[in-house]
Protein backbone atom coordinates (compact mmCIF):
# COMPACT_ATOMS: atom_id res chain seq x y z
CA UNK A 1 0.00 0.00 0.00
CA UNK A 2 2.58 2.28 0.40
CA UNK A 3 3.65 2.20 -2.90
CA UNK A 4 0.16 3.27 -3.83
CA UNK A 5 0.75 6.19 -1.57
CA UNK A 6 3.67 6.94 -3.09
CA UNK A 7 2.45 9.37 -5.83
CA UNK A 8 0.69 11.33 -3.40
CA UNK A 9 2.26 14.64 -2.80
CA UNK A 10 4.07 15.45 0.71
CA UNK A 11 4.44 18.36 1.75
CA UNK A 12 7.47 20.15 3.78
CA UNK A 13 8.20 22.19 6.37
CA UNK A 14 11.57 23.61 7.23
CA UNK A 15 13.27 21.82 10.47
CA UNK A 16 11.02 18.83 10.07
CA UNK A 17 11.82 15.56 8.89
CA UNK A 18 9.90 12.88 7.55
CA UNK A 19 9.75 9.27 9.53
CA UNK A 20 8.17 6.08 8.76
CA UNK A 21 7.61 3.53 10.97
CA UNK A 22 6.21 -0.12 10.82
CA UNK A 23 3.95 -1.47 13.23
CA UNK A 24 2.49 -5.14 12.66
CA UNK A 25 3.04 -4.63 8.99
CA UNK A 26 1.21 -1.04 8.72
CA UNK A 27 3.39 1.74 8.27
CA UNK A 28 3.01 5.17 10.06
CA UNK A 29 4.08 8.32 8.89
CA UNK A 30 5.22 11.56 11.03
CA UNK A 31 6.96 13.86 11.15
CA UNK A 32 9.77 14.97 13.37
CA UNK A 33 11.52 17.90 14.56
CA UNK A 34 12.34 20.11 17.34
CA UNK A 35 14.95 20.32 20.44
CA UNK A 36 16.32 16.57 20.58
CA UNK A 37 17.07 16.61 24.64
CA UNK A 38 13.71 18.69 25.23
CA UNK A 39 10.03 16.86 26.38
CA UNK A 40 8.34 15.24 24.01
CA UNK A 41 5.00 16.21 22.67
CA UNK A 42 3.15 14.33 19.90
CA UNK A 43 0.24 15.55 17.82
CA UNK A 44 -2.81 13.77 16.30
CA UNK A 45 -5.47 15.07 13.99
CA UNK A 46 -8.29 14.41 13.16
CA UNK A 47 -11.57 14.23 10.17
CA UNK A 48 -10.71 14.83 7.64
CA UNK A 49 -7.12 16.15 7.92
CA UNK A 50 -3.68 15.07 8.48
CA UNK A 51 -0.45 15.90 10.60
CA UNK A 52 -0.46 18.98 7.87
CA UNK A 53 -3.32 20.20 10.63
CA UNK A 54 -0.59 21.05 13.02
CA UNK A 55 1.54 23.32 10.21
CA UNK A 56 0.96 26.63 12.30
CA UNK A 57 1.62 25.22 15.62
CA UNK A 58 4.58 23.01 14.46
CA UNK A 59 7.30 26.02 14.38
CA UNK A 60 6.62 27.39 17.44
CA UNK A 61 6.27 24.52 19.65
CA UNK A 62 10.17 23.11 18.07
CA UNK A 63 11.54 26.43 19.86
CA UNK A 64 11.31 24.39 23.60
CA UNK A 65 10.12 21.27 22.63
CA UNK A 66 11.04 17.61 20.38
CA UNK A 67 7.77 17.68 18.21
CA UNK A 68 6.21 14.74 16.57
CA UNK A 69 2.72 15.04 14.09
CA UNK A 70 1.64 11.63 13.37
CA UNK A 71 -0.50 10.41 10.80
CA UNK A 72 -3.05 8.07 12.47
CA UNK A 73 -4.33 5.03 9.83
CA UNK A 74 -5.87 5.67 6.86
CA UNK A 75 -4.81 9.53 7.23
CA UNK A 76 -1.95 10.95 4.67
CA UNK A 77 0.74 9.07 3.98
CA UNK A 78 -0.01 6.71 6.62
CA UNK A 79 -1.56 2.59 5.46
CA UNK A 80 -5.16 2.44 5.39
CA UNK A 81 -5.30 -1.51 6.56
CA UNK A 82 -8.05 -3.20 6.79
CA UNK A 83 -9.47 -4.67 9.98
CA UNK A 84 -10.71 -2.61 13.20
CA UNK A 85 -10.88 1.11 13.71
CA UNK A 86 -12.00 1.01 16.92
CA UNK A 87 -9.68 3.79 18.96
CA UNK A 88 -8.38 0.87 21.31
CA UNK A 89 -6.70 -0.68 17.99
CA UNK A 90 -5.77 2.52 16.75
CA UNK A 91 -3.88 3.67 20.37
CA UNK A 92 -2.03 0.33 20.41
CA UNK A 93 -0.56 0.81 16.98
CA UNK A 94 0.18 4.63 17.78
CA UNK A 95 1.75 3.94 21.29
CA UNK A 96 4.08 1.37 19.50
CA UNK A 97 5.01 4.10 16.36
CA UNK A 98 5.96 6.40 19.44
CA UNK A 99 7.93 3.83 20.85
CA UNK A 100 9.94 2.96 17.77
CA UNK A 101 10.88 6.44 17.38
CA UNK A 102 12.85 6.04 20.57
CA UNK A 103 10.31 7.83 23.09
CA UNK A 104 9.63 6.46 26.30
CA UNK A 105 7.24 8.98 28.05
CA UNK A 106 5.49 12.16 25.87
CA UNK A 107 2.79 14.82 26.44
CA UNK A 108 0.00 14.01 23.53
CA UNK A 109 -1.98 16.39 22.03
CA UNK A 110 -4.94 15.58 19.86
CA UNK A 111 -8.28 17.07 18.00
CA UNK A 112 -11.69 15.59 16.60
CA UNK A 113 -11.00 11.59 16.39
CA UNK A 114 -7.29 12.14 16.79
CA UNK A 115 -8.84 12.59 20.77
CA UNK A 116 -10.61 9.40 20.21
CA UNK A 117 -7.08 8.36 20.01
CA UNK A 118 -5.55 9.95 22.51
CA UNK A 119 -8.13 9.53 25.24
CA UNK A 120 -7.72 5.52 24.66
CA UNK A 121 -4.22 5.72 24.90
CA UNK A 122 -4.26 7.73 27.79
CA UNK A 123 -6.64 4.77 29.34
CA UNK A 124 -3.82 2.10 29.01
CA UNK A 125 -0.65 3.64 28.71
CA UNK A 126 -1.20 6.51 31.39
CA UNK A 127 2.83 5.42 32.67
CA UNK A 128 3.60 6.65 29.38
CA UNK A 129 2.14 9.64 29.27
CA UNK A 130 2.72 12.89 31.30
CA UNK A 131 -0.32 14.57 30.14
CA UNK A 132 -3.04 15.11 27.10
CA UNK A 133 -4.82 17.46 25.85
CA UNK A 134 -8.11 17.00 23.53
CA UNK A 135 -9.38 19.81 21.58
CA UNK A 136 -12.91 20.29 20.29
CA UNK A 137 -13.90 16.44 20.57
CA UNK A 138 -16.55 13.86 21.72
CA UNK A 139 -15.65 10.86 22.90
CA UNK A 140 -17.09 7.48 21.89
CA UNK A 141 -18.79 6.03 24.87
CA UNK A 142 -17.76 8.87 26.75
CA UNK A 143 -19.22 12.16 25.64
CA UNK A 144 -19.99 11.92 22.35
CA UNK A 145 -24.07 12.23 21.95
CA UNK A 146 -25.84 8.32 21.24
CA UNK A 147 -28.48 10.61 18.83
CA UNK A 148 -28.12 13.39 16.39
CA UNK A 149 -30.55 16.54 16.84
CA UNK A 150 -33.18 17.67 14.33
CA UNK A 151 -32.81 20.88 14.62
CA UNK A 152 -31.07 22.62 11.44
CA UNK A 153 -29.21 24.67 14.11
CA UNK A 154 -27.84 22.37 15.85
CA UNK A 155 -27.69 19.40 13.49
CA UNK A 156 -24.99 20.92 10.92
CA UNK A 157 -22.22 19.90 13.80
CA UNK A 158 -22.95 16.60 14.40
CA UNK A 159 -25.64 15.26 11.41
CA UNK A 160 -22.21 13.36 9.74
CA UNK A 161 -21.80 11.18 12.76
CA UNK A 162 -24.77 8.87 11.64
CA UNK A 163 -24.28 9.22 7.48
CA UNK A 164 -21.00 7.91 7.70
CA UNK A 165 -21.86 4.68 10.25
CA UNK A 166 -24.26 3.90 7.70
CA UNK A 167 -22.55 0.42 5.49
CA UNK A 168 -21.40 1.35 1.89
CA UNK A 169 -23.75 4.57 1.20
CA UNK A 170 -21.19 7.21 1.80
CA UNK A 171 -18.60 5.47 -0.32
CA UNK A 172 -21.16 5.73 -3.12
CA UNK A 173 -22.04 9.39 -2.84
CA UNK A 174 -18.52 10.63 -2.30
CA UNK A 175 -16.50 8.96 -4.37
CA UNK A 176 -15.04 11.36 -6.83
CA UNK A 177 -16.60 14.22 -4.85
CA UNK A 178 -13.99 14.07 -1.97
CA UNK A 179 -13.01 17.13 -2.49
CA UNK A 180 -16.21 18.99 -2.30
CA UNK A 181 -17.20 17.00 0.77
CA UNK A 182 -14.13 17.38 2.52
CA UNK A 183 -14.53 21.42 1.53
CA UNK A 184 -17.46 21.70 3.50
CA UNK A 185 -16.28 20.28 6.78
CA UNK A 186 -13.25 22.83 6.74
CA UNK A 187 -15.16 25.63 5.41
CA UNK A 188 -18.60 25.07 7.37
CA UNK A 189 -16.56 24.21 11.21
CA UNK A 190 -14.34 27.27 10.70
CA UNK A 191 -15.57 30.46 12.61
CA UNK A 192 -13.81 31.91 9.23
CA UNK A 193 -15.08 30.54 6.05
CA UNK A 194 -11.29 31.30 4.29
CA UNK A 195 -9.39 29.65 6.97
CA UNK A 196 -8.55 27.31 4.65
CA UNK A 197 -7.23 28.18 1.17
CA UNK A 198 -7.24 26.21 -2.16
CA UNK A 199 -4.28 24.87 -1.56
CA UNK A 200 -5.15 23.14 1.62
CA UNK A 201 -8.78 21.74 0.91
CA UNK A 202 -6.77 20.45 -2.65
CA UNK A 203 -4.43 18.41 -0.07
CA UNK A 204 -6.92 17.11 2.69
CA UNK A 205 -9.28 15.76 -0.24
CA UNK A 206 -6.48 14.34 -1.92
CA UNK A 207 -5.53 12.29 1.25
CA UNK A 208 -9.09 11.19 1.76
CA UNK A 209 -9.00 9.92 -1.84
CA UNK A 210 -6.21 8.21 -2.41
CA UNK A 211 -5.93 4.18 -1.46
CA UNK A 212 -8.72 3.21 0.42
CA UNK A 213 -8.91 6.85 2.88
CA UNK A 214 -12.12 7.16 2.60
CA UNK A 215 -13.21 3.44 3.76
CA UNK A 216 -10.61 3.72 6.46
CA UNK A 217 -11.61 7.25 7.35
CA UNK A 218 -14.85 6.43 8.00
CA UNK A 219 -13.63 2.99 9.83
CA UNK A 220 -13.19 5.10 12.64
CA UNK A 221 -17.05 6.38 13.22
CA UNK A 222 -18.26 2.79 11.97
CA UNK A 223 -15.70 1.26 14.93
CA UNK A 224 -17.06 3.82 17.42
CA UNK A 225 -19.21 2.08 19.16
CA UNK A 226 -16.71 -0.50 20.01
CA UNK A 227 -14.41 2.10 20.99
CA UNK A 228 -17.08 3.26 23.31
CA UNK A 229 -17.34 -0.18 24.68
CA UNK A 230 -13.69 -0.55 25.20
CA UNK A 231 -13.25 2.89 27.11
CA UNK A 232 -15.95 2.17 29.83
CA UNK A 233 -14.27 -1.48 30.17
CA UNK A 234 -11.54 0.22 30.71
CA UNK A 235 -12.94 2.73 32.76
CA UNK A 236 -14.32 0.21 35.12
CA UNK A 237 -10.38 -0.19 36.21
CA UNK A 238 -10.60 3.26 37.72
CA UNK A 239 -10.35 6.93 36.35
CA UNK A 240 -7.59 8.39 34.12
CA UNK A 241 -5.25 9.71 36.51
CA UNK A 242 -2.68 11.39 33.94
CA UNK A 243 -3.08 15.47 33.85
CA UNK A 244 -5.85 16.38 31.12
CA UNK A 245 -5.73 19.88 29.50
CA UNK A 246 -9.55 20.41 27.48
CA UNK A 247 -9.58 23.01 24.72
CA UNK A 248 -12.57 24.52 23.74
CA UNK A 249 -13.22 27.29 21.54
CA UNK A 250 -15.59 30.08 21.09
CA UNK A 251 -17.55 28.59 18.14
CA UNK A 252 -16.64 25.12 18.25
CA UNK A 253 -18.80 21.83 18.85
CA UNK A 254 -18.01 20.92 22.33
CA UNK A 255 -18.24 24.19 24.76
CA UNK A 256 -16.19 23.14 27.43
CA UNK A 257 -14.13 20.18 27.08
CA UNK A 258 -13.10 19.75 30.62
CA UNK A 259 -16.52 19.80 32.26
CA UNK A 260 -17.41 17.41 29.67
CA UNK A 261 -14.11 15.15 30.80
CA UNK A 262 -13.85 15.87 34.45
CA UNK A 263 -15.93 12.96 35.91
CA UNK A 264 -13.87 10.79 33.74
CA UNK A 265 -10.23 12.18 35.09
CA UNK A 266 -9.04 13.26 38.19
CA UNK A 267 -7.36 15.92 37.01
CA UNK A 268 -8.76 18.24 34.63
CA UNK A 269 -8.43 21.99 33.29
CA UNK A 270 -9.81 23.82 30.88
CA UNK A 271 -9.32 26.35 28.53
CA UNK A 272 -11.69 28.18 25.83
CA UNK A 273 -9.96 29.62 22.61
CA UNK A 274 -11.95 32.88 21.18
CA UNK A 275 -12.00 33.23 17.76
CA UNK A 276 -12.17 29.92 16.56
CA UNK A 277 -14.90 27.33 15.22
CA UNK A 278 -13.88 23.38 15.53
CA UNK A 279 -10.44 23.55 13.49
CA UNK A 280 -8.74 25.45 16.55
CA UNK A 281 -5.08 24.68 15.41
CA UNK A 282 -5.32 26.26 11.94
CA UNK A 283 -7.95 29.22 12.85
CA UNK A 284 -5.64 30.02 16.64
CA UNK A 285 -1.80 28.27 16.18
CA UNK A 286 -0.69 30.91 19.11
CA UNK A 287 -3.14 30.38 21.38
CA UNK A 288 -3.00 26.73 21.01
CA UNK A 289 0.71 27.04 21.67
CA UNK A 290 0.35 29.11 24.75
CA UNK A 291 -2.06 26.56 26.16
CA UNK A 292 -0.20 23.42 25.65
CA UNK A 293 2.97 25.20 26.91
CA UNK A 294 1.43 26.46 29.78
CA UNK A 295 0.06 23.01 30.41
CA UNK A 296 3.44 21.46 30.36
CA UNK A 297 5.04 23.62 32.47
CA UNK A 298 2.72 23.45 35.03
CA UNK A 299 3.65 20.28 34.82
Amino acid sequence: MADTLSALPLPDLAGFTHRWIEVDGVRLHAVEGGRAAGPVVVLLAGFPQTWWAWRAVLPDLVRRFRVIALDLPGQGHSDRPRGNYDTHTVAARVEAAVTGLGVAEFWLVAHDIGAWVAFSLALNHQQRLHGVALLDAGIPGITLPESVPTDPGRAWKTWHFAFHTVPDLPEVLLAGRERDYVAWFLQAKALAEDTFDSAEIDHYAAAVAAEDGLRALLAYYRDAAESGRRNHDALGRGALTVPVLGISSSHGSIPDMAASLSPWAENTRGVVIPGAGHFIPDEQPAAVVDAVTAFIDHG
